[in-house]
């Protein structure tokens, strides 16, 4: 979340003590085992990980029951582009980074934001999303909040373990509630256990299309996220396989295309 991660971008700071254990883990895998490209060219198959609870990014479709959404899209292009059969695993968010250190799939693509902490753990893609943190507040709050710093005082929900939850935590004087999937936070939002929620811009907008609930946007109180793939250390012909097809697919149009199919934005490049 939230999304995810930003945006549901997309998303999370691991904590000290976990950032640590996960530094450890990723050069132990990458000693022990070949490039992931020759992995999982022998397999046949690309384990990725994603949430599934992350619209619009990545969710299950109501009437098939099938994952669906932008972040499943770029799943498919990059495992078919290599040539490989893409396996999805869905996850919780919290413990998603974890799971990725631990070998159990190989790739997340799950709006995961490119940040220096997590790059000492893991190798990242090039981003293929850009979005910002933005505010989701209730249709008939008539309190203006244009920055974190207004909400003192306030309970603001986010996803458990990401970039949101850090953000909001970094505030003095905010109560933060935590969730493990964006739709218990939007709901909690809308019923007034808490006041505000923050999460990624495209999810936002999103929302605002689809939700039921009364919500509207707030406003956008972060820096740009830059969003990538993460998988473990130590797999640079996988890395520079990934990065060509993300770098055509953003040169000739694909990623543009699945954004506006999902957004009505290009989020392929940096807003601006």
């Amino acid at each position: 979340m939230g999304k995810h991660s930003n945006t549901v971008a997309r998303r999370t700071l691991l904590g000290l003590a976990l950032a640590a254990s996960l530094s450890a883990l990723a050069p132990l895998h990458a000693a022990a085992a070949a490039d992931l490209l020759t992995e999982a060219k022998a397999r046949g198959t690309l384990r990725i990980a994603m949430e599934g609870t992350y619209p619009p990014f990545n969710f299950k479709d109501p009437k098939t029951g099938q994952l669906t959404g932008y972040d499943v899209d770029v799943a498919r292009l990059v495992a078919g582009k290599l040539g490989l059969r893409p396996e999805f695993v869905s996850t919780e968010w919290a413990a998603i980074l974890a799971g990725l250190a631990a070998g159990k799939y190989d790739v997340i693509v799950s709006q995961v934001g490119i940040t220096p902490k997590r790059e000492q753990a893991f190798d990242f893609s090039r981003p293929y999303t850009y979005s910002f943190p933005q505010l989701i507040v209730r249709k008939n709050d008539r309190a203006s909040y244009a920055s974190l710093a207004d909400l003192k005082g306030r309970t603001v929900g986010v996803g458990q373990g990401s970039v949101f939850e850090q953000q909001v935590k970094a505030v003095p004087g905010i109560t933060v509630k935590s969730y493990p999937a964006a739709p218990e936070n939007l709901q909690d939002l809308a019923f007034g256990r808490i006041d505000a929620a923050l999460n990624d811009s495209l999810m936002v907008a999103y929302l605002l299309k689809n939700s039921p609930l009364p919500i509207k946007a707030g406003a956008r109180v972060g820096a740009p996220e830059r969003m990538g793939i993460p998988f473990r250390k130590g797999s640079p012909q996988f890395k520079a396989a990934v990065d060509k097809v993300l770098l055509d697919a953003t040169n000739d149009g694909t990623l543009k295309a699945l954004s506006m199919k999902w957004f009505g934005v290009d989020a392929s490049r940096p807003a601006k």
